[in-house]
């Protein structure tokens, strides 16, 4: 049995000149920092290695030097491949006046990529990045001019476009655990997250690589229980012991957190309320998408109180939250514990949670924006003069069943006021985030309408919905004047037929009855029934449409009234301000149909919005069933009178 418990200093040494290295980490999480400051260190005294090639997903930093940030001195990289480069200042900066060679790729690309490095395979197919920065029509993700070589290309399989992103045999990986043994068998029962530290083991192995363990502590041969061994001693070649706790801290800002490593469970303390502001005018309006049982992502900034919201609106136990770092329901924490959640469910491998959400996992997630352009693209990853990166952006939201856009109208010094149940713009911000162009498209809001992927864009003053057409402004809050608030601050004109109002619970300090809403308790309060004329009538103004249990929850409602009056009835339906997720247009059509089939002598519709009545129409069409839509309640109620007319 060797002993592979080696120095830091020793195993720093066995870093040679060009080697590819990965290293763990997840924004603030996770880091191997003894392993970065050594190499640093080495760095400074003997100006070597040289010209190393970094791959990682997730920023592994604090953005003020710490995690790999501190692998900024020049010389030492020639290359980065990277998710996120906002938490290396410097090495963006590098990578920005063309000093080194850079690749932001999707996190949850090169998570999958280790696998297949592991495997052997050439690389990975997929669909995420098509029609962003990182398809080659766009730039292929490099980063600067001085990035030359093609590592991503645009392919067809059977008629369809995907994208091949090409694997980088690892030389070195530089991985975390908290305890191994002699032999280098790694457990992991301290750590918030277990990430990528099995695949990239593999890859660097399989290459014929180093593989550099961080632990707490040396334990007794064999004192591992094989289940707990996260990776296997034959993968690792030396441990170095954290003998500093500050060089092994569960995040820079928690030294150690059990709750957070999923030893013990604890009770959480209420969540306080957030104070009525733009932020959590936001968060509110974002809540009224969520997806009762569903799965959900939400990411930093803007949308971080909608679990707030959520908790306060006591609709938390009925969804499950998840980070793209691997952890399932529990409380999701913030701050420097980003991607971790206390009271977790379980923990997955971060390669098995993007396998997840590349897969349609997702029914809903909830992302900031820094751009919006008039075809609904968003710019998250480079802006302002510096490179940030995308992070798990494009993979979320490009695969999410629903979307949803959270941010103020404006940004630098946006300052509002809440009276009266209205909001008023006290002082606009500086600068435009509806633009005529973003500056790097991170989500394509044309691809995404050509796939019916439901989206919308949620402000403090406003609601954008993505179509086929470009932007919809679909809400407008109350207090606020289209042309002087919204439109004068726009680069371009959305799309704009019948806006209704953003729901005035919103705007007040009471609880909005959240539960209520996305259960449609309230929804029979909708159909009344004129037994003389033998007419249902449904009012679906301003009411919608966000998950399939919407639609078999009016179903339902539909059906027990056609029962009470016992007999066919004759429908008209108000479908004015109502919104109906481009995903489920058919799941609509289709209850329309089993209606008419069952319940319905005829029915009419109608609805002032050209785009509504132009989907529906589609939608019925496919279906068989006579697909007007009128425009006006006159011409509706007319057609149905008509109707009557003619049975009699």
């Amino acid at each position: 049995m060797k002993n592979k418990v080696i120095s830091a200093k020793e195993a720093i040494a066995l870093i040679s000149d060009d080697d590819v290295v990965c290293t763990t980490g997840f924004v603030q999480s996770c880091i191997p920092e003894l392993l970065h400051a050594e190499l640093e260190k080495r760095y400074l005294e003997t100006s070597g290695p040289k010209g190393l090639t970094l791959i990682m997903c997730a920023g592994a930093g604090d953005s003020k030097g710490l995690g790999t940030g501190r692998l900024h001195h020049e010389g030492l990289l020639k290359r980065v491949i990277a998710a996120n480069f906002g938490r290396m200042p410097k090495v963006a900066e590098a990578a920005q006046g063309n000093l080194i060679q850079g690749y932001n790729l999707p996190q949850g690309i090169i998570s999958k990529l280790y696998r297949s490095c592991a495997s052997g395979q050439p690389g990975l197919f997929s669909k995420v990045g098509l029609h962003t920065y990182v398809d080659p029509r766009l730039g292929g993700g490099k980063v600067n001019t001085v990035t030359t070589e093609d590592i991503v290309k645009l392919v067809e399989v059977d008629g369809r476009e995907w994208l091949f992103y090409r694997a980088t045999p690892i030389d070195i990986a530089l991985i975390r655990a908290t305890s191994a043994d002699p032999s280098g068998n790694l457990s992991m029962e301290k750590e918030p997250l277990t990430l990528d530290v099995l695949a990239q083991a593999m890859a660097a192995h399989n290459n014929g690589g180093i593989v550099i363990a961080q632990v707490e502590r040396i334990v007794e041969q064999g004192s591992i229980r094989p289940k707990d061994v996260k990776v296997p001693g034959i993968l690792v070649d030396c441990v170095v012991v954290a003998d500093d706790p500050v060089m092994h801290r569960m995040n820079y800002g928690v030294m150690y957190n059990p709750a957070l490593s999923g030893e013990i469970r604890v009770p959480v303390d209420a969540i306080p309320r957030m104070e009525l502001d733009e932020r959590k005018i936001i968060a509110r309006r974002a809540a009224f998408e969520l997806p009762l049982g569903g799965a959900i992502n939400l990411g930093v900034g803007a949308p971080d109180g909608v679990a707030s919201v959520a908790a306060e609106e006591k609709v938390t136990p009925y969804l499950t939250m998840t980070t793209e770092a691997g952890a399932v329901g529990g409380v999701l924490a913030g701050g420097s514990s980003f991607g971790s959640s206390a009271n977790a469910h379980s923990i997955m491998d971060q390669n098995n949670m993007f396998d997840f959400y590349h897969g349609g996992g997702l029914d809903l997630t909830c992302l900031g924006y820094a751009e919006v352009d008039e075809h609904g693209n968003v710019n998250s990853s480079r802006f302002g003069g510096k490179l940030n990166g995308c992070g798990g952006f494009i993979d979320i939201s490009q695969n999410s069943r629903a979307v949803v856009f959270c941010g103020t109208f404006t940004a630098g010094g946006l300052d509002v006021a809440i009276e009266d149940g209205k909001l008023r713009i006290v002082k606009e911000g500086r600068a435009r985030k509806f633009v005529r162009n973003v500056e790097q498209i991170t989500f394509a809001g044309q691809y995404a309408a050509s796939k019916s992927q439901p989206v919308i864009y949620v402000t403090e003053r406003c609601v954008f919905q993505l179509t086929m057409g470009g932007l919809e402004l679909i809400e407008v809050a109350p207090g606020i004047d289209i042309e002087k608030d919204i439109l004068a601050h726009m680069d371009f004109r959305p799309i704009i037929n019948k806006p209704q109002p953003m729901d005035p619970r919103i705007f007040l300090e009471d609880p909005m009855e959240l539960m209520s809403e996305l259960m449609n308790i309230k929804l029979s309060e909708r159909v009344s029934y004129d037994a003389e004329r033998n007419i249902l009538f449904l009012n679906l103004e301003g009411w919608s449409v966000r998950k399939k249990s919407d639609v078999d929850d009016l179903q339902k409602v539909l059906v027990d009234a056609c029962i009470k009056a016992g007999k066919r009835v004759n429908s008209v339906v108000n479908h004015d301000g109502c919104r109906i997720a481009e995903d489920l247009y058919d799941r609509y059509a289709e209850m329309i149909q089993y209606m008419l089939e069952h319940h319905y002598k005829t029915t009419s519709r109608y609805s002032t919005s050209a785009f509504m009545r132009m989907k529906m129409q589609d939608a019925l069409s496919k279906r068989g069933l006579q697909p007007h839509i009128f425009e006006r309640a006159e011409e509706a109620h007319a057609a149905i009178e008509d109707a009557r007319s003619a049975a009699e």
